[in-house]
């Protein structure tokens, strides 16, 4: 699939549910309102859709939600696109979570093909990751990955970076990180739904905090890539990487190769407009086959814009698109 600006894309993000056991305060209000189960997809319905994309070139796959892990018979998904692996197209099937339901749940998941994860993990401290997430507790988030760990996944530590809230943790974070064995991504926060608080006061640009972190630590460039957004570099002394993605300071929308697909069946083809295609309604038209499935996709692809609006300004209070982060996952 190509878009009006020469992009491939190959790359499909599926949020398969809003919710969430944790309420994130850069991801959700605290009091949510979920969407009734009528407008959400089945597994079966997600699983159709994927594999339409994939007949149109998707390469990889990464679930994501709300939390991912809390919907019921999500690994029947899993094991049902780790099928496609391989001689099916699919290259890479992956997932982002917040790590609570890893104890019960990473075995099965690496069983269906899944080789990496991104866990978020925006503090090591108990205290501030109560208050990041509104209440949620850091035991189940850390069993979870040294779980994953021992189930032979490779993980990757999701942190979004928040000035005066987490900014003086990413020495500790990227330490524990190289003892551990797992990479480290540092996000700046978005203007994505209303979450209750003032973004401006939460903005930390990443490049302050690249600065900062060269004060201790030989960052070397790297070509290193997965897909996504992230600018790579090594750690020399841990061995590890350190990734940031910069959507303010740095966009990265000249490279964009990914869609987001919803719960609900909405296609947004980027992550910082409203655009999007109702793939909900094709979806279930019994009048459609799966060739004008494919073509419905195609239809929306051709109205992927260049880049997004992101602004974090205390003259623009309202956020750069009304749904929440929880939406699209990310």
């Amino acid at each position: 699939m190509i878009d009006p600006f020469g992009r491939t894309v190959s790359y499909l993000r599926v949020s398969v549910t809003d919710r969430c056991d944790l309420r994130c305060v850069y991801c959700m209000s605290e009091d949510m309102t979920f969407l009734p189960k009528a407008e959400v997809l089945t597994l079966e319905e997600l699983d159709r859709l994927c594999g339409a994309f994939i007949e149109l070139g998707v390469e990889k796959i990464r679930l994501t939600g709300g939390e991912p892990l809390v919907r019921k018979g999500v690994l029947g998904l899993f094991r049902s696109l780790g099928a496609r692996l391989g001689e099916g197209g699919l290259k890479e099937l992956t997932v982002t979570t917040n790590g609570t339901q890893l104890v019960k749940m990473a075995d099965e998941i690496r069983a269906a093909g899944v080789r990496r994860i991104n866990v978020s993990l925006d503090s090591l401290d108990p205290a501030t990751f109560t208050a990041l997430t509104r209440w949620g507790k850091i035991e189940p988030t850390l069993d979870g990955i040294f779980a994953a760990k021992a189930a032979g996944l490779d993980v990757k530590i999701n942190a979004v970076a928040m000035k005066g809230v987490n900014e003086g943790e990413f020495d500790r974070m990227l330490a524990w990180c190289g003892e551990h064995g797992f990479d480290l991504c540092l996000i700046e926060t978005m203007p994505l739904g209303e979450i209750g608080g003032d973004r401006t006061d939460q903005y930390l640009p990443l490049s302050v905090v690249r600065a900062r972190l060269r004060e201790t630590w030989t960052l070397e460039e790297t070509d290193y890539k997965t897909g996504g957004p992230a600018r790579y570099f090594t750690v020399k002394e841990t061995g590890r990487r350190i990734g940031f993605i910069t959507p303010l300071t740095h966009n990265f929308c000249e490279s964009c190769n990914r869609v987001r697909l919803t719960c609900t069946g909405m296609l947004y083809m980027c992550l910082g407009q409203d655009d999007s295609a109702d793939l909900r309604r094709v979806l279930r038209d019994p009048s459609v086959d799966q060739a004008g499935l494919r073509d419905a996709i195609l239809e929306a692809i051709g109205r992927k814009p260049k880049g997004h609006d992101f602004v974090i300004d205390r003259r623009r209070q309202a956020p750069a698109v009304a749904r929440h982060m929880s939406v699209t996952g990310g």
